[in-house]
């Protein structure tokens, strides 16, 4: 509870933004958690639609995220999939180093190892997000891509030596 006593003591729009994969954790875990953390009166953002591969990041994302106190970045297997959670998190880790904001990750039925040094479906995640941009034709394009990639990698990299929680479902 200490945690949240602190989230709760800076005037924000939200005190917690769920980060997560909706086809992995939406209606299960996320669910779950959403219910537990209003239950106790806290402030929670959770996006109620899913994204294609490619969309850029909504405003409204970006607002609720710099308007949060906390993070909880829900990773699962398909997280990584997704180049609006990858673009999610990358703000969030933003946020911690410019703010305080407060974050925590869940490893939901993952390894944080397989997170941290991109294997399994982390891995083959990110090498089909590089396939993708390396169709890419226009070179600016091709750049920016590269540069996304390389922030998304480090961003894996920093979430996964966090402390955090691991959810096995045992």
């Amino acid at each position: 509870m200490a945690i949240i006593n602190e989230i709760q003591e800076e005037s924000k729009t939200y005190d917690v933004f769920l980060s997560f994969r909706g086809i992995d954790t939406r209606l299960n875990f996320t669910d779950y958690l959403y219910e537990a953390l209003v239950s106790e009166n806290i402030s929670t953002f959770l996006d109620e639609q899913e994204v294609e591969t490619g969309e850029e990041l909504k405003p409204e994302l970006t607002r609720a995220i710099k308007g949060s106190r906390a993070s909880i970045i829900v990773l699962s297997k398909n997280y990584a999939s997704s180049s609006w959670c990858l673009d999610e998190l990358v703000l969030i880790l933003e946020q911690r180093k410019v703010s305080k904001h407060i974050v925590v990750p869940i490893f939901y039925h993952i390894e944080p190892t397989h997170v941290r040094k991109q294997e399994s479906s982390f891995g083959e995640a990110l090498l089909g997000h590089k396939r993708r941009m390396g169709l890419e034709k226009d070179e600016e394009k091709k750049r920016q891509a590269a540069r996304k990639l390389e922030s998304w990698t480090e961003a894996l990299k920093e979430v996964a030596d966090l402390k955090g929680k691991d959810v096995n479902g045992r």
